[in-house]
């Protein structure tokens, strides 16, 4: 790999990390490549198209997740495959389908388990350290 291309990354990767949905943004940024130079700068000074982007959508799959709190698998036991607007995010969370109830609550408990299982592991290593000491 060249030092060019370690400086360098793809319309898709900068999307991804910026959490936006690639094919909304406009057709000049797709078809660049952004140096991290002019990610910094999208991250500190973000154009317009990228804060109405962000404001309003279509947003990519994680993000509708995040603001659902569901997982993306969640979204997509419940039929939902596509960038969804900020808009209709609002929609299903004022009049919640069965499905999107279901499955915040299977995702709560599986965050209650896994923090569950955190608290243990960090009380067996707190545990051990005292021995340790001792």
């Amino acid at each position: 790999m060249t030092s060019a291309n370690s400086q360098s990354m793809k319309p898709a990767t900068v999307a991804k990390k910026l959490g936006i949905y690639l094919p909304a943004t406009p057709q000049e940024f797709q078809d660049s490549v952004i140096t991290r130079a002019d990610f910094a700068e999208l991250q500190a000074n973000p154009p317009e198209w990228l804060a109405e982007l962000r404001r309003n959508g279509p947003h990519p799959r994680p993000v509708v997740a995040q603001k659902l709190n569901v997982s993306i698998s969640g979204l997509a036991r419940g039929g939902i495959e596509e960038a969804l607007t900020t808009a209709e995010i609002t929609a299903l969370l004022q009049a919640p389908p069965a499905w999107l109830v279901a499955e915040r609550s299977t995702h709560a408990a599986v965050r209650a388990e896994a923090q569950r299982v955190k608290d243990e592991a960090a009380k067996k290593d707190a545990k051990k350290a005292r021995a340790k000491a001792e």
